[in-house]
């Protein structure tokens, strides 16, 4: 009987063949890293896309105020606070917003998700934000000291914006209204007053806010808590603000010095009302006339003219004033 042969596999080749695609793969991924702090990148757009942190490189300018972003999408999101287009809906509230991101950050007030956990207490946070500055607690030292007040920071970067406290810049500009800011952040809850986004409710009364600090501050009315309490006397505060101004009635401290007659003063807003006696400055306008005030208050009683507003009435004779000193005097 004839012997039929079997074809003979070929598995030394074989091995060596797979074992060369795999070599290669290894060699492939190891092109993607990152030359300034080693951070492998999956191809070789994402490791240019990451290459901008390095270089600051901003290639997409946006055409209504000329301020750049390093990605595309960053600059489409941009564009929406001057359009007001907010094309992403929650379905629990029906709040709209201007980005996915928003609106993922939005419905963990729904859901009460906190996905970002602290490794060392185990505190949980809804944003990664929150957990990286809460993680600087545990092991961050301040080295980096102000040569002006002496105050300490954790970060360079959180000394630069503190020095803007002393030479009064403000780099960052509306492009609404022109106003300037210190911080770009505070610039950017700013502009949101023109877009209308109140991405934070509150789910006792539905009132709406542009920030998520300002939304957990409001509940305190609801729960009535005052955490911050002053240790010269009984009294407490809901804010830690509130509380370091009051506390200063007791130690005598004004640190806000005013740069145009050295006049002192306790609180920051106090320093910046008395400085437009200097300035002349008058912020606050009228809608209806066009005349202008250099005080808030001073515009709300104002606007009382227009619309025959008289809130202040007497208790003995009925007759009603538009001031309150104008009922005193009566």
């Amino acid at each position: 009987m004839e012997k039929t042969s079997q074809p003979v596999k070929k598995r030394g080749k074989t091995r060596s063949k797979g074992k060369g695609k795999s070599l290669k793969k290894k060699e492939k991924r190891s092109d993607f890293t990152c030359a300034q702090c080693g951070k492998s990148l999956s191809c070789k757009k994402t490791l240019n896309y990451h290459m901008r942190i390095h270089t600051g490189e901003k290639p997409y300018t946006c055409s209504q105020c000329g301020e750049s972003f390093r990605y595309l999408t960053s600059l489409n999101k941009h564009k929406r606070t001057h359009t007001g287009e907010t094309p992403f809906t929650c379905t629990q509230c029906g709040l709209s917003l201007n980005c996915k991101q928003s609106l993922e950050m939005h419905m963990r007030i729904h859901t009460g998700e906190k996905p970002f956990t602290c490794s060392q207490c185990g505190k949980s946070f809804s944003q990664a934000s929150s957990r990286n500055r809460h993680m600087i607690i545990h092991n961050g030292e301040k080295t980096h000291e102000c040569d002006q007040c002496g105050k300490a920071f954790l970060r360079a970067s959180e000394l630069k914006i503190h020095l803007r406290v002393h030479t009064k810049e403000k780099s960052y500009s509306c492009s609404v209204c022109g106003k300037t800011f210190k911080h770009l952040h505070t610039l950017r809850v700013h502009e949101k007053t023109y877009t209308g986004v109140r991405e934070f409710m509150c789910f006792e009364c539905e009132k709406t806010f542009i920030t998520a600090i300002a939304l957990k501050l409001h509940k305190r009315t609801h729960t009535e808590e005052k955490p911050y309490q002053c240790e010269h006397c009984d009294k407490s505060f809901r804010l830690p603000n509130t509380l370091k101004a009051h506390e200063r009635i007791h130690t005598g401290e004004k640190p806000y010095m005013c740069s145009y007659c050295d006049k002192r003063f306790s609180r920051l807003d106090s320093l910046k009302s008395h400085e437009k006696v200097h300035t002349g400055e008058k912020p606050y306008k009228c809608l209806l006339c066009g005349k202008s005030f250099s005080w808030l208050l001073s515009l709300k009683m104002h606007e009382k003219i227009h619309s025959e507003e008289k809130p202040h009435k007497c208790a003995n004779c009925g007759k009603r004033f538009r001031q309150l000193r104008s009922l005193k005097i009566h």
